[in-house]
């Protein structure tokens, strides 16, 4: 389908990286750029979803210009560059930053662009946000912080970041009584286990349904690990 022809052009343009056609539709109709289509988005949100790194400058240039402007999902462009596989999204999300972006702006489910970062274990996107003073002390509609989604994916520089300069609370719990920890060792992933338990997890804590993290070990492979681990650097369990 020729993008030019269709009734949201412009958003197709920036989903299929169609520069030309972007910077012509946008020239001939500069309102275009602030239509929304039967997914509620505007065309910014699904240049940023493709990673359509020309067509994103060419919508921020656009006057009036909100790089806060929320989705039908309440996802700003923010969120969802953070989100990008392999912080692919870091070139956009610093031209976000300079137009005033703010990184604290929470979606629906009450998650910031942490929370979006730590998930897919974006390590240099935490970095920045965290610089920009994005607050990895929000709990979402879950209860959860940026912390446990980066303990769940096992993300030990992430988890580094978070707890030194982020300075995230080690030993908050979810909405199911799940800690950082009680998600590291749900997931199997031994090293961030460890790192959360060197710095300050409380291993005795139990969840809702009374289990300590080390009862949620995925096999007894990982359980050795953590043990052994731990005894090396000196961290008693339970």
């Amino acid at each position: 389908m020729d993008p030019q022809n269709s009734k949201f052009a412009l958003h197709e343009a920036a989903r299929e990286g169609r520069t030309q056609i972007a910077e012509s539709l946008l020239n001939a109709n500069p309102k275009s750029a602030f239509v929304r289509d039967d997914d509620d988005r505007l065309p910014i949100h699904w240049a940023v979803a493709y990673n359509r790194l020309p067509i994103v400058e060419l919508l921020v240039g656009s006057r009036n210009f909100d790089p806060d402007v929320e989705d039908g999902s309440s996802w700003t462009p923010l969120m969802i560059a953070a989100s990008l596989k392999d912080a692919a999204g870091d070139p956009i999300i610093d031209l976000f930053l300079k137009k005033g972006a703010d990184v604290n702006v929470k979606s629906v489910s009450g998650q910031n662009a942490l929370h979006f970062a730590s998930s897919k274990a974006n390590v240099s996107t935490v970095r920045t946000l965290i610089a920009h003073k994005c607050s990895a002390r929000v709990k979402d509609a879950r209860g959860q912080l940026p912390l446990h989604r980066a303990a769940a994916v096992g993300s030990v520089p992430i988890l580094k970041t978070l707890l030194d300069e982020g300075k995230s609370p080690v030993n908050a719990t979810d909405a199911d009584g799940f800690t950082a920890l009680h998600h590291a060792v749900s997931e199997g992933h031994g090293d961030a286990a460890i790192l959360l338990l060197k710095s300050g997890a409380e291993a005795e804590k139990r969840d809702n349904d009374g289990r300590l993290a080390i009862d949620l070990v995925p096999d007894d492979k990982v359980k050795q690990y953590i043990l052994q681990m731990a005894e090396r650097e000196g961290v008693e369990l339970p």
